[in-house]
């Protein structure tokens, strides 16, 4: 029996931490997974959601979807194939930032080693550079690519002392 799905075009404002003894039902998600905001997705339980949320919505892990009957769906990261850089120096992790972040892709800075999505242009970039790169499969939590203007406006914020970092 088709079950019709829960239409959701708004987030909660919970986060996992705070739900208490809520009864918690993961609705894992790639990173690319959490910036398409039009679709049908169905959590672990087979509860379909229908997700209509505003365009530039990025869905981050430990994000609230719903709450019904004493239980809350929240997004959480899905394992993907990953590439784990290893710099050796921090001049080294810097310059592999900047290799990263010129092929205008997602890093992950978390513990001893810099994390981006795998594919095969940027795992030969860095290899050729000289870095130690090893293939994985883990959670990607990296940031969402941002365009010049948004870079551009958490400069300026930032800048001017109001103590805005990103954009909202």
């Amino acid at each position: 029996m088709l079950r019709e799905s829960i239409s959701i075009r708004l987030l909660l404002p919970w986060r996992r931490e705070a739900l208490g003894a809520a009864e918690v039902v993961e609705v894992p998600m790639t990173s690319a997974d959490r910036r398409r905001v039009r679709r049908l997705l169905e959590a672990l339980d087979g509860t379909m959601f229908a997700l209509e949320l505003p365009t530039g919505t990025v869905l981050k892990p430990g994000q609230v979807l719903h709450v019904e009957d004493g239980r809350a769906y929240v997004v959480e990261a899905a394992p993907e194939d990953v590439l784990l850089v290893y710099p050796r120096t921090l001049g080294e992790a810097a310059r592999a930032g900047h290799l990263i972040g010129n092929l205008h892709r997602d890093i992950d800075l978390d513990g001893p080693f810099l994390t981006v999505l795998c594919e095969g242009t940027i795992e030969d970039r860095l290899r050729r550079a000289g870095f130690v790169v090893e293939r994985g499969r883990r959670p990607f939590l990296g940031d969402p690519p941002r365009g010049a203007s948004e870079t551009a406006t958490v400069w300026e914020n930032s800048a001017s002392g109001n103590g805005i970092v990103s954009p909202a």
